[in-house]
């Protein structure tokens, strides 16, 4: 398995950085996530950081080294991030609950899953045109999809979600897949601080004409300098599957082929905010890659 990664953070104009995102991986499958906590809420970014680390611990423990059911995982891991979330809000003795929105993506047997809670966004892209996206869980959303729209409540903001996770209702969740990859396909996870100021068009062309680590980190300028002092926290995640000719001079380039069953890597782990909880840590994420690859490599002289 090889592909390329890029993920990057941005607090933007809010005080504080409630997203999280990360992704691990096994020698034959990849699991990328991104939680976005939500505003209004007490403790988003706790929210957001046990969805993450639920979820990637679950997998953990079933990639060996690919998950038998992805459906199945997507179905018990969200559920589980879910109820984690509430269990820390009542040891806490908390009058409202943390709330997060939640989207990931599983690659292994040469396809693509993935599933989405709320408004936090993948975007499946093919020599640059826009093979998929996920559908906000919002009453706008809803509407634009309706043969026959439903009513409003009164007075509701259409924008607003009707379901996350963290919240008393049991969650709604989407998953979609099997989709096959084809070399060079992209995804692209994010927040609704990038995808509320940059237009779908602008982010699927960026997408398709750059490398991932190229694309990613111009995107999230674009909407920081769009949304100006207002801005939302920006984050995401891109993959570039099966990364062509150039692999091995790409930043954030990943070969799986001489890992062992058992070896696991994972950048979701908690304390990735620097001194000012601005951007996450790329340099820490980095070193911490380049020790796994090296690991790796040891491993493939011992076996030669």
């Amino acid at each position: 398995m090889k592909f390329s990664v890029f993920q990057i953070s941005r607090k933007g104009g809010r005080e504080k950085n409630e997203d999280r995102m990360g992704y691990c991986y096994t020698n034959s499958s990849g699991l990328f996530l991104l939680a976005d906590g939500m505003g209004g809420h007490p403790d988003g970014e706790v929210a957001a950081q046990l969805a993450l680390q639920t979820i990637s611990a679950l997998y953990q423990k079933e990639a060996k080294p690919e998950l038998p059911d992805v459906k199945g995982f997507f179905n018990t891991a969200i559920m589980a991030a879910h109820r984690r979330i509430l269990r820390y809000a009542a040891e806490g003795g908390m009058r409202d609950t943390p709330r997060t929105t939640l989207v990931a993506a599983v690659v292994q047997g040469g396809v693509a899953h993935w599933a989405h809670c709320g408004d936090s966004r993948l975007y499946f892209v093919r020599d640059g045109e826009m093979l998929a996206r996920t559908r906000d869980h919002s009453y706008l959303e809803q509407r634009r999809d309706a043969v026959k729209p439903p009513p409003l409540p009164a007075g509701m903001n259409r924008n607003v979600l009707f379901t996350c996770l963290g919240s008393p209702v049991k969650p709604v969740f989407d998953i979609t897949g099997p989709v096959p990859l084809q070399q060079g396909d992209k995804m692209l996870l994010c927040s609704d601080g990038l995808w509320g100021s940059v237009e779908d068009v602008d982010i699927v062309y960026q997408l398709g004409q750059k490398a991932v680590s190229v694309a990613a980190p111009e995107l999230v300028e674009r909407a920081l300098l769009k949304a100006g002092a207002s801005s939302d926290n920006v984050t995401l995640v891109a993959m570039e599957w099966e990364t062509p000719d150039v692999f091995e001079s790409t930043r954030g380039s990943i070969s799986t082929q001489h890992m062992d069953n058992e070896v696991f890597a994972s950048t979701v782990q908690a304390g990735w905010l620097n001194s000012t909880g601005d951007e996450l840590d790329d340099a820490a994420i980095e070193r911490s890659i380049a020790e796994i690859n090296a690991a790796i490599r040891r491993t493939a002289s011992r076996k030669l």
